[in-house]
Formats: structure tokens, sequence, C-alpha cells
């Protein structure tokens, strides 16, 4: 089995530390992994943020990312399903990829966590995953309508969650089947890839009429 930069789950002792205190650190691949997605989810939401209140200041006001009727973040922004929790859902995000960023830093320096708090974090990138999927089908199939930005935020939970998934189950925080775990571990970056791709081929389809200079 091969084994890069972003396989490797500990550096520096920090697994001879696991069994006996429970807690496991991380690589550096897999930290800056953490650091980079989380700064991607970031930007988007506090740009999102920013746009959000300039169009409640001012309901002509049209988002730098609109750029034609398909990709037209200002339609996004004044749905329904912008806020779906009472508040601007960028919002959530600034402290979510806040927390991210903030592991991923803390891993660089070090930093080991129990089982609890991997799981935690499970848990809360499959709440952040599920939520931009449902987001992404809104957005494709009920709006009609792409934001940039939260492209985005939707590339960076997916990574991150999976990759988040990984590390659990590379520690047999996650229970699976052995076989399975081994062809996770070996071909880790299929999931994303094909997964990204699918959402891809979706917008594709969804609006061909319009990449091909066509009509509805």
């Amino acid at each position: 089995m091969t084994t890069s930069a972003l396989d490797r789950s500990d550096t520096d002792g920090v697994e001879r530390d696991g069994p006996s205190t429970g807690a496991v650190g991380a690589g550096r691949g897999f930290a800056l992994l953490l650091v980079i997605t989380g700064a991607m989810g970031l930007l988007a939401s506090w740009v999102i943020t920013l746009d959000k209140f300039k169009l409640l200041e001012d309901p002509n006001f049209v988002p730098g990312c609109s750029l034609n009727p398909i990709v037209s973040c200002g339609n996004i922004m004044s749905s329904e399903q912008a806020k779906a929790f009472g508040f601007p859902n960028p919002m959530l995000g600034l402290v979510a990829y806040g927390v991210i960023i903030a592991v991923g830093m803390g891993l660089l320096a070090g930093a080991r966590y129990r089982r609890w708090y991997w799981l935690g974090m499970e848990a809360g990138c499959l709440f952040g995953v599920g939520f931009v999927t449902w987001l992404q089908y809104q957005s494709l199939y009920v709006i009609g309508s792409l934001c940039l930005w939260c492209c985005l935020a939707w590339v960076a939970t997916i990574v991150m969650f999976w990759y988040v998934t990984v590390q659990n189950l590379r520690h047999g925080f996650i229970p699976a089947p052995e076989g399975l775990k081994r062809g996770i571990l070996e071909f880790h970056w299929v999931v994303p890839v094909l997964w990204i791709g699918v959402i891809g081929m979706l917008i594709l389809t969804k609006w061909w009429w319009f990449w091909t200079g066509g009509t509805a």
C-alpha cells in the first residue's frame, strides 16, 4: 500500500501516545487539508455574508458573482433556502469553517485529540455535507440558479468530510470491514473526485442548453 503525506496519520511520535492516552494526532498533509478547505469555506461564507448585507440594504444591489441568468448569486441570496435556520446560511459557515481551521492549525502544532473529539468532528462534517447536498438540490432544481461562492463551499465541505472520515476509519474510530478499510485508505482520492465530478455533470446537464448557446 502506498503512503503519501496525506495518508500519514501521525508524526513526531504521536502514534506512540495514541494507545496510552486515547488521543491521536494527524500528519501534516491532513492538517494542511483542513486548514485549506476551512479557509476556502470561510472565504466563501465571508463574501456571501457581505453581499447579503448589501442586498438587505439595497434590494437592487447586484453581487459581483451574478454573471448571467444561470450564474446568479443574487437569486440564491434572495431565496428562502438562503436562510434555512432563520438567519443567513453563510453566518453558520463563518463559525463552522473557522473551527475547522483552528483544528487544522492545532494538528500542525502537534495537537492530539481523543476519540470523542474526532467523532464530534465526523458528526459536524456529516451535518455540513448533508446540508450542502440539500442546498445543491435546491440550487439546481428549485431555485434554478448557481452561486460560484456556494460551489467553492460545496467542494471544500465534501473534501473536508471525506478526509475526516478517512482519518476516523484509519484509527478505528468508525468500524469497517478490513478489506473495505484497506481499499479506502489505498484509493482515498477516488470518492471525492467522483463526488465532485457527479455534481459538475449535474450542473452541466441541467443547463446544457445555456452552456451550448441554445434556448430552454
